[in-house]
């Protein structure tokens, strides 16, 4: 028999990891569509890790609908790597945990680092550092926020972004961003970080309802609205003049979802240009990276923004090499999590090219946000020219839904990365059985309702 004295507790180890499909039929109403996304139904490919001591974490991934099981199979395929682990082990180095996923031998030729393999990491990453900062009792962006710069450059992947990136210059951001920090969190809990929304220019939307909610944006305090552009000239010219007439001279984005040719993109920014518009977003293919420098060069004074759809950091790192791009649009799911993330805030700083993170689809503004928050803290330390996009859309499935006050998102503060959807939520809109889709039936796109063929294939 052992000794009592040399008894070890057993270490807290991850016993389960469930995942879950959950669509809403967002397609009913033409909420999230574009030129290329045409009737989106949003959906989330959901997780949650539990271990034996109690703990919980929550991440998700984003999608539009059909396609969802197959994000969720990925999930449950890296999960294999992560039950019967040490928590406590993981989640101290996260850099580690991270890599472990990310660089699986086998698992890693389905990318490499891209796509839904990529993205799959992501919401297993992110799972991970909710439970970190759930244990910590810290909204992830004040987390982050707290962190030392060693911890912090530890958790990055430098794998092919050295040449722009290297982590003794990302610590150096880090440590001058100390400087001022307390000052800057506090801000951010009094006056939060400022919006722009989408939620009047999607483009399914008639003429009226793009008036009625610019008007409203603008009364709210945004300080922006964005219209989808790219299915027609002669519409998005309309469309522009009602919403310019609407708002007056606040700023007025647009959004082409990739639509476009590179020669095409020019030609019709520029029938565009009378309307003053703030940047044109996903003009071509975001993997196109000179294609953007040429549509940049072509379009100015308007700026050039990407980065929803950007596969990774280092397509994020030739875009800014390149000179491509005037804005950056990290995303919360597109890339793998937390860790990617932070890098890609860290090149932006480098570069010296403002964040400005996409959001809306569901739950997605509830994970941006902190980001930004965390950008302003300790990477970027400004708020010039940068805003969160909002979408006004399936808030009220999530445990802390954003706030939005006076145009600005105000600071989260529960603990965790805000990725916890309600669970009933979940089981109401679990697809294909639950209850809100055996209500709907057929009347989705996702459904049956309508098989578009994206607006991009043409």
């Amino acid at each position: 028999m052992t000794p009592f004295h040399e008894r070890r507790t057993p270490m807290p180890s991850i016993t389960s990891i469930k995942t879950q499909d959950v669509r809403f039929p967002t397609s009913l109403e033409l909420d999230g569509s574009d030129a290329v996304n045409v009737d989106p139904d949003y959906s989330a490919a959901y997780v949650v890790i539990r271990t034996d001591a109690g703990d919980e974490g929550h991440g998700f991934v984003f999608s539009c609908g059909r396609g969802n099981e197959i994000l969720t199979a990925a999930i449950d395929a890296y999960a294999r790597l992560l039950v019967g682990r040490d928590i406590d082990e993981l989640i101290s180095d996260l850099g580690a945990a991270s890599r472990l996923l990310i660089h699986d031998s086998q698992l890693r030729w389905l990318g490499p680092e891209k796509g839904v393999t990529q993205m799959a990491c992501g919401a297993l990453v992110s799972a991970l550092w909710d439970i970190r900062a759930r244990r910590e009792n810290k909204p992830l962006w004040l987390l982050l926020s707290e962190m030392t710069p060693e911890e912090l450059v530890s958790v990055v992947d430098f794998t092919h972004i050295r040449d722009a990136l290297s982590p003794e210059e990302a610590l150096e951001i880090l440590r001058a961003g100390q400087e001022g920090k307390e000052q800057r969190i506090a801000e951010l809990k009094a006056g939060g970080f400022p919006a722009y929304t989408t939620s009047p220019g999607w483009l399914g939307y008639s003429d009226e309802k793009l008036v009625r909610l610019s008007k409203e944006a603008a009364a709210d305090g945004f300080s922006m609205i964005k219209l989808k552009v790219g299915g027609d000239i002669n519409d998005d010219r309309r469309r522009m003049a009602l919403a310019r007439e609407a708002v007056g001279s606040l700023p007025i984005a647009i959004d082409a979802n990739q639509r476009w040719e590179v020669s095409e993109a020019v030609e019709w920014v520029n029938q565009l240009a009378e309307f003053n518009p703030y940047w044109i977003e996903e003009p071509t293919s975001t993997d196109d990276v000179l294609g953007h420098a040429e549509i940049r060069k072509g379009v100015s004074p308007v700026r050039v923004a990407t980065g929803e759809a950007v596969q990774s950091r280092i397509i994020f790192k030739q875009l800014l090499q390149a000179g491509s791009i005037d804005v950056l649009q990290l995303d919360s799911t597109r890339v793998a999590g937390v860790n990617e993330n932070i890098a890609i805030l860290l090149l932006a700083a480098k570069f010296g090219v403002p964040v400005c993170p996409h959001a809306g689809g569901v739950g997605l503004c509830e994970l941006v946000q902190h980001f930004s928050f965390f950008d302003y803290s300790v990477v970027a330390r400004s708020q010039d020219n940068r805003m969160i996009e909002f979408v006004d859309h399936l808030h009220e499935h999530f445990a802390e839904p954003v706030r939005i006050v006076d145009g600005r998102y105000a600071a989260p503060e529960l603990p965790g990365t805000g990725a916890e959807m309600l669970s009933a939520s979940r089981s109401h809109w679990e697809f294909p059985g639950g209850t809100g889709w055996q209500e709907v039936g057929n009347r989705a796109a996702v459904t049956g309702g309508s098989l578009s063929t994206a607006g991009a294939g043409r």
